[in-house]
């Protein structure tokens, strides 16, 4: 099973695919280089050789025409001529008179026969034929015998044909060779390639089997606390943007165990006073009636603020999950804001704060209500509990054509600008002695921000302290998933 694992591991590596690039880079070229070179020889050994046959012939025929060889077919010196030609060529001439007859033929096989043949004729009519057999291994040409005239405004009657033709043994032995040799030479090629490759694609690939093992000791927890391997470009980019995954995971793994950390701490305070205020009732004996309802009514408020935190926990975790959860449906925002205030209203009295909603103009949205109502609960009730007496908060509703746009503005007692960048952190409470006398569990804004993301929305605060914040919130009119 390993040595499957290995093949697949390796058949699927960039070095396998390095290699495999290389080689077909360096060995198809030879081929296609190879197969032109045996192409253009062949072509170009056949061709100076039909040229130097064509030549000698011409000059040859020539002569049989001035010697009227055709009528005289034992002249000696032509006759030398021809075997001297069919010697050094390793080939064979024949001499063809008006009549297709065979008067003369080098190999004295055929002389005194009739041939007809597309390529005589051809020459019959003038012209000089030539033709090479490829399968056959021969080159055949004929040259037609023209009568000497003095007068070139008459036309020179044919007397015959000149047949010759060459065996291309010896084109055929060289290429033969000269395939061998490339041959050869393909085989070295592949294999300097394979082993370059191979070297290469090591080469290549190194710096990849660093980040890996780099990774895997991070990993292990004895690397380097950041991945710096800067052999390419590449390299460096992925290091790069692994250092930047790595510092996001530490700080959500800070953010995480920080977050454990302070709902253990929240949990743990209600339980504490509990514990107290039982272990207080249980140490006296006759204890007057009033002070077991003080400290009842006091276990009273710790469990509910025990169950605000748990009920916020819940919220969030909630908030926390895909946007696939929301219940969308088209709302009228002006009537959910009325309800909202109408509900927060009786706060705002004990507060003696001033609680007004201002509408621009009628806002119908796609919301999810629940989740929707909770977030501008949490900013219209932040803005009231955390006012100064005699106080005001104002929240407007606007729109255009594709946003509606809530403002909650209030004269409390501000965000310090150190803190402004923290408020929607999990627990974060800029005023933690106020928050816990309110009853403030330091999730609020956290849910109120994770509502608003989920809706495509945006929210924005600007704070003064001592003398305000204002809350912008943008949400789209019609939600897209």
């Amino acid at each position: 099973m390993a040595k499957f694992k290995w093949a697949a591991d390796f058949f699927g590596s960039l070095k396998f695919r390095l290699i495999v690039c290389f080689v077909l880079l360096g060995v198809i070229p030879g081929i296609l280089l190879r197969a032109g070179v045996l192409n253009t020889y062949e072509k170009r050994a056949v061709f100076i050789r039909t040229s130097e046959i064509l030549s000698q012939a011409k000059i040859l025929a020539n002569q049989i025409v001035a010697g009227d060889y055709i009528n005289h077919v034992d002249a000696a010196t032509i006759n030398a001529q021809l075997e001297q030609l069919s010697a050094i060529y390793d080939g064979r001439v024949m001499i063809i008179d008006e009549s297709f007859q065979i008067v003369r033929d080098t190999y004295d096989l055929d002389a005194g026969k009739t041939i007809i043949s597309e390529e005589v004729i051809n020459s019959f009519y003038g012209n000089e034929i030539t033709k090479y057999d490829s399968e056959n291994r021969y080159i055949e040409l004929t040259v037609p015998l023209l009568e000497n005239t003095t007068d070139e405004t008459e036309p020179r009657r044919i007397l015959g044909v000149m047949m010759v033709s060459v065996s291309t043994d010896s084109i055929n032995l060289n290429l033969e060779y000269l395939a061998r040799s490339t041959r050869v030479m393909g085989i070295v090629l592949v294999c300097s390639v394979i082993l370059l490759a191979y070297l290469l694609g090591n080469l290549l690939v190194r710096p990849f089997h660093k980040m890996s093992k780099s990774i895997e000791e991070i990993q292990t927890g004895y690397g380097e606390d950041s991945l710096s391997i800067d052999s390419y470009t590449e390299t460096a980019q992925i290091c790069e943007k692994f250092n930047g995954m790595l510092g996001r995971m530490k700080v959500l793994d800070d953010s995480r165990q920080e977050f454990v950390s302070n709902v253990s701490h929240e949990l743990k305070t209600p339980l504490t006073s509990m514990k107290v205020l039982a272990d207080s009732i249980n140490s006296m004996e006759d204890a007057p009636i009033e002070l077991y309802k003080e400290f009842m009514a006091d276990i009273g408020n710790e469990v509910d603020r025990e169950t605000k935190i748990i009920n916020d926990l819940l919220s969030l975790v909630k908030m926390d999950k895909s946007a696939a959860d929301l219940n969308i449906a088209n709302l009228n925002i002006n009537e959910l804001l009325e309800q909202i205030l109408k509900r927060l209203n009786p706060i705002a009295e004990r507060q003696h704060v001033e609680l007004v909603l201002e509408s621009f103009r009628p806002v119908a949205a796609d919301v999810d209500e629940v989740k929707i109502t909770l977030a501008f609960t949490n900013l219209i009730e932040n803005a009231i509990k955390y006012n100064r007496e005699d106080g005001w908060v104002h929240v407007s509703l606007n729109a255009d054509h594709q946003y509606f746009y809530l403002k909650v503005e209030d004269s409390g007692i501000g965000i310090p600008q150190d803190s402004l960048e923290h408020i929607y952190e999990r627990f974060y409470r800029v005023d933690k002695s106020h928050s816990r006398e309110i009853g403030g569990t330091g999730l609020g804004l956290a849910i109120t921000r994770n509502a608003i993301l989920m809706h495509r929305g945006a929210i924005k605060v600007f704070s003064t302290e001592g003398e305000g914040t204002i809350f912008n919130v943008r949400i789209p009119l019609n939600y897209i998933s």
